[in-house]
């Protein structure tokens, strides 16, 4: 996966900092395809904006104007704030890695600002609304078990708040009865998450309809080839679901996460708790829900959550 842009010297860098992305910090595919795909683009743009192959030299002169120039292509592109400062993150990834291996060193990169953002809040369903997508994402199945398939992968979003590519980042030994998952979620975080029973029951209803015999470490969803199920799929038979129930745009796969998040506040969940839950990295982040909807926190998981009752 070498880099056209670079020079002999630095060949090896685009290679060795993408391997470390999968390899090591275990990024989804999602965010491993969008950082690399940037970072990628930014080396084109500097061999073009330098006249020239990009050695380890030129890497470590890169002053805030260069940094700032590629910016501005990409604005000029059309790029809007959140992408721009997705694009910043992943070129600030990239220069991170070579400092801390001791490749190069750039220091003007750490003093370019991301564009700021404006604050964007959870878009969270009501609760017959959740329940409703619940309830109807198995109708449109052609064959009984991908209904069941499709239900139990919404009702880990709603039921347990994971994110998509948690859910379907599951093996089928990671399930078992009467216990609890363990989720290895962004940067390789892991968290503990409660099952509740209706979605361990909708996990085994699945399972026993499944024509495919999984192992241990297989993964727990699969599609109809018996490889492991793609997002693009629960995203398309959300939407399928959410046009015919006459559910807004924002009734999407991870909306549903939000809504685990928004219904145990609503019902009294601890606010600590739910960071735990959702494995957010900062409080901060999971205090967004209370601009959403105020509610007493007191009251513990089980009790909290409309599905637990």
């Amino acid at each position: 996966m070498r880099h056209p842009a670079l020079a002999p010297d630095a060949a090896p860098f685009f290679s060795d900092w993408a391997r470390y992305l999968a390899s090591e910090r275990r990024v989804s595919p999602h965010t491993f395809d969008a950082y690399s795909d940037e970072v990628g683009r930014f080396l084109t743009f500097l061999g073009n904006h330098l006249g020239g192959p990009v050695d380890r030299r030129a890497l470590e002169a890169l002053r805030v104007a260069d940094f700032r120039a590629y910016l501005a292509a990409r604005r000029a592109q059309g790029l809007q704030a959140r992408s721009m400062a997705r694009a910043l993150s992943a070129i600030k990834s990239f220069f991170r890695y070579l400092d801390r291996r001791a490749l190069l060193h750039n220091a003007a990169y750490t003093a370019v600002r991301a564009p700021r953002l404006a604050r964007r809040l959870p878009r969270p369903l009501d609760e017959h609304a959740a329940a409703q997508l619940v309830d109807s994402v198995g109708d449109t199945a052609k064959e009984v078990w991908v209904g069941l398939r499709d239900t139990a992968v919404v009702l880990l979003l709603y039921g347990c708040g994971l994110r998509i590519s948690e859910a379907l980042g599951l093996n089928r030994g990671d399930v078992r009865r009467g216990e609890s998952l363990r989720i290895r979620g962004k940067g390789d975080k892991q968290r503990v998450v409660p099952v509740l029973p209706v979605v361990h029951d909708a996990i085994e209803a699945y399972l026993a309809a499944c024509p495919f015999a999984l192992g241990r470490g297989d993964p727990l969803f699969v599609g109809v080839r018996g490889k492991r199920l793609n997002p693009g799929m629960v995203q398309k038979v959300v939407r399928q679901t959410r046009m015919a129930l006459g559910l807004p745009p924002s009734a999407t796969p991870h909306a549903l996460r939000h809504s685990f998040a928004t219904h145990l506040l609503q019902g009294g969940g601890d606010l600590r708790t739910i960071q735990e839950l959702l494995g957010h990295a900062s409080l901060s982040t999971t205090q967004t829900y209370t601009e959403v909807e105020t509610a007493d926190l007191l009251a513990i998981y089980e009790r909290a959550h409309p599905k637990a009752r």
